[in-house]
């Protein structure tokens, strides 16, 4: 019996394929793969914690931007009413004219039948004369129609004025009514610009006047010195006539300087 398990035992050795082996199991090699996957994941679970911490510093930093934006507001969502009048009202051109621009205007003939909306009594371009009426010299008043253009420029700068400064106290006393309703520091940088931009064109509105008003007067004392100057070159010129007179009289006329003598009778 033996015997015939010896033999079948080298039948079966001798009828396996020659390229059969045997697996064999390393221990060491087994263990280095482990702490090598061991390793990988580690390093994976590090880079989702980093990513993880980029996200909750970006979500923080919202945060913050929210909060700032919720504190001082976005300037462009501020929407003023008044801002838009204020801005056309600047772009508008001034009421007045220049002093050389009103006395290029200046003509004698509206001088001579000025009357100032009834306030004066008209001159008239020909005064009455025995003889018939006599034409009067129109380019010796230009200078009275140049105080009359003035006062009619300053009177017409007045009336605009007087109307935006209505309308300018208006948007101020807006902006000063909504500025204890801001609720971010926007709202109270816009509304503060805007009056401080809207009291800068009342100052403006007023210097148009003040600026009207100065060229009156300065058209005034022009006429009051070219008044004196005329005085003086009238005077002037009768002192030298008179001189001249008195000269040819005396080349004429000369004065005795003897006492007469009337003839005696004997």
């Amino acid at each position: 019996m033996k015997k015939t398990i010896a033999l079948t035992l080298a039948s079966l050795a001798v009828a396996l394929p020659t390229r059969a082996q045997w697996v064999v199991y390393d221990p060491s090699v087994h263990t280095q793969m482990i702490i090598d996957t061991a390793q990988e994941i580690a390093k994976y679970v590090e880079m989702v914690n980093n990513q993880v911490s980029q996200i909750q510093t970006l979500t923080s930093q919202l945060n913050e931007f929210k909060h700032y934006e919720n504190l001082f507001g976005d300037p462009a969502s501020v929407k003023l009413p008044t801002v838009a009048m204020l801005a056309a009202d600047l772009l508008k051109p001034e009421a007045g004219q220049d002093l050389n621009l009103l006395i290029s205007l200046a003509s004698g003939d509206n001088a001579l039948t000025y009357t100032g909306s009834g306030l004066y009594v008209k001159i008239g371009s020909s005064f009455p004369t025995v003889k018939g009426n006599i034409p009067r010299e129109t380019n010796s008043y230009r200078s009275y129609a140049a105080v009359n253009e003035a006062t009619a420029n300053y009177v017409t700068v007045s009336t605009n004025a007087a109307a935006r400064r209505v309308v300018l106290k208006n948007e101020i006393q807006q902006n000063l009514d909504a500025l204890p309703n801001a609720t971010t520091d926007a709202d109270v940088q816009k509304i503060a610009a805007a009056t401080a931009t809207q009291s800068a064109d009342l100052n403006s509105v007023d210097h148009e006047v003040n600026q009207a008003l100065a060229s009156a007067l300065v058209q005034d004392v022009e006429n009051r010195n070219d008044e004196r100057k005329q005085q003086q070159a009238i005077a002037e010129q009768r002192q030298t006539e008179f001189r001249q007179a008195i000269t040819n009289s005396s080349a004429k006329f000369p004065l005795l300087s003897e006492p007469v003598k009337f003839p005696t009778t004997h």
